[in-house]
């Protein structure tokens, strides 16, 4: 025998006590006044269940804007002229432009985050002029000689020849430019392309400049001069104007000539350092920065096939590996600390120089260039840079999202109107057949939405009239219709 079929409950709800559908409902008189039940402590388990229905019950529907943009199918048959196909061929270009900016910006960010250095050719003029040296002249004091040396750099344009510039337009023969009113005026004269180079103090870190000690030298004379570039004050752009210059000076008393070492410290956004000949002969390079050195270990990875085949973060140490780790098997995630020993500061650039006080060298005095390279940033990262960052881009990209908006509008009204459309041409067409069809299928819809199938209706439709395992009243539907009219009070009473 068949159990009886039980309604269905909500999950996390307990059933209540169900009245038997033969068991008639007394209406409340004088001596049956309704009895308010002691009410029961629920469950804890079911607390959270109840709340979340409320939540969810009391949470109203958001309309969500139209996004398609695609045409309804068969538009074409009623519309005269060939603006859909045009409009198609719009949508497809969109396409493949909208997916080529991404491509191209996706390219840009890439090539901005990577190291884009361009190293640049920096003229360095080292000379000094003396004064009250027992040759310039009688009257002279024999103890108050001095000099004044002065470094100054440049960078050279690209399209010059470094070893077939003119050493005379140098700055180190203008000896009457020490001065600070002298130097402004030079740089005035300057070309605009110099004026916009970034100035000697901005490629290094310190300058120092190291005296060999004689033996009959005094302390002050000879000890160390050494600038250091300040520190750049947190969310400030320009730097102090004591790190902006293009020479430096000093001057001492002295009446003897000199050997002194400029050490130049570079300064770069990306440090470098030098590395281990184990690393070196792994990286193929004797300097990198960091980021470098683990892409060039990652590659060197790959190109190796050096990674396990279950676990790709860890790396199988060849011989070369092993010399630079001392491990067998690296955890890939651990190589950036575990490379710190084999990389130190990189020695910093030595310029020697002669410090001259003697009358024959300044009969023509000439002074020591050096060249050396420095890393300047590419011009084309700042333009790269200027583009990802345009005000005007963000702009553009609002207003195209709220023409895609209206599109969306437009192709929603026009799936509409082609719905209509369709709706009157059949209607049109066979008129009583489309409506019996149609009442049918809004009927059943109906019934559906309401689980009532039969509610004293006409249900005369053909396909209530048919019956069988593939009719309606086989169906689920129909069914569980059939349980909640049963469940209903006024349908046990009858």
């Amino acid at each position: 025998m068949n159990a009886p079929m039980q309604p269905n409950f909500a999950r996390g709800f307990p059933p209540t006590a169900q009245r038997s559908p033969a068991t008639p409902r007394r209406p409340p008189g004088p001596g049956h006044m309704p009895v308010a039940m002691p009410q029961h402590a629920v469950p804890a388990q079911y607390m959270p269940a109840q709340r979340v229905v409320q939540h969810v019950a009391e949470v109203p529907r958001r309309a969500r804007k139209p996004t398609d943009k695609n045409m309804p199918d068969g538009i074409e048959d009623v519309v005269i002229g060939e603006s859909v196909q045009q409009y198609k061929n719009l949508h497809e270009l969109e396409k493949r432009l909208d997916a080529a900016v991404v491509r191209k910006r996706l390219d840009i960010q890439d090539s901005i985050s990577r190291t884009s250095k361009k190293y640049r050719t920096m003229r360095i003029w080292i000379t000094n002029t003396v004064e009250n040296q027992p040759w310039q002249g009688p009257g002279n004091n024999p103890g108050s000689g001095r000099y004044k040396v002065r470094i100054e750099g440049r960078l050279l344009d690209d399209n010059t020849d470094s070893a077939s510039e003119d050493e005379d337009e140098g700055p180190a023969n203008k000896d009457d430019a020490m001065d600070e009113d002298k130097d402004e005026a030079d740089e005035s004269k300057e070309s605009a392309s110099k004026k916009s180079a970034q100035r000697f103090s901005h490629f290094f870190k310190s300058v120092t400049v190291d005296f060999d000690k004689p033996a009959n030298a005094i302390p002050d004379e000879v000890k160390p001069v050494a600038w250091t570039k300040p520190q750049v004050p947190p969310n400030t752009t320009s730097a102090p104007p004591n790190a902006e210059f293009d020479s430096i000076q000093f001057t001492r008393a002295s009446q003897e000539n000199l050997n002194v070492t400029v050490s130049l410290v570079q300064d770069e956004s990306q440090e470098r350092f030098k590395l281990s000949k184990e690393l070196a002969e792994v990286l193929d390079v004797e300097e990198e920065t960091r980021s470098g050195i683990v892409l060039g270990i990652w590659d060197y990875i790959r190109a190796m096939e050096l990674q396990e085949d279950e676990e790709k973060r860890t790396v199988r140490c060849d011989h070369r590996l092993r010399s630079i780790f001392g491990r067998e098997q690296m955890f890939f995630p651990q190589i950036p600390e575990s490379i710190a020993p084999h990389t130190s500061p990189i020695d910093p650039i030595k310029l020697p120089y002669t410090i001259r006080v003697d009358e024959d060298f300044h009969k023509d005095p000439t002074p020591t260039i050096y060249d050396i390279q420095v890393a300047v940033e590419d011009p084309l990262r700042a333009k790269m840079m200027a583009l990802m960052q345009n005000p005007q881009y963000t702009t553009g990209m609002r207003q195209i999202s709220a023409l895609d908006d209206q599109v969306a509008l437009i192709v929603q009204a026009l799936t509409h109107s082609r719905a209509r459309h369709s709706f009157f041409t059949s209607l049109s067409n066979d008129p009583a057949n489309f409506v019996n069809r149609w009442v049918s299928s809004q009927r059943r819809d109906l019934e559906t939405i309401l689980g009532d199938v039969n509610t004293g209706g006409d249900a005369s439709g053909a396909e209530f009239r048919r019956g069988g395992d593939a009719s309606v009243w086989d169906s689920t539907v129909a069914r569980e219709a059939v349980r909640y009219m049963l469940a209903k009070p006024d349908a046990a009473a009858r």
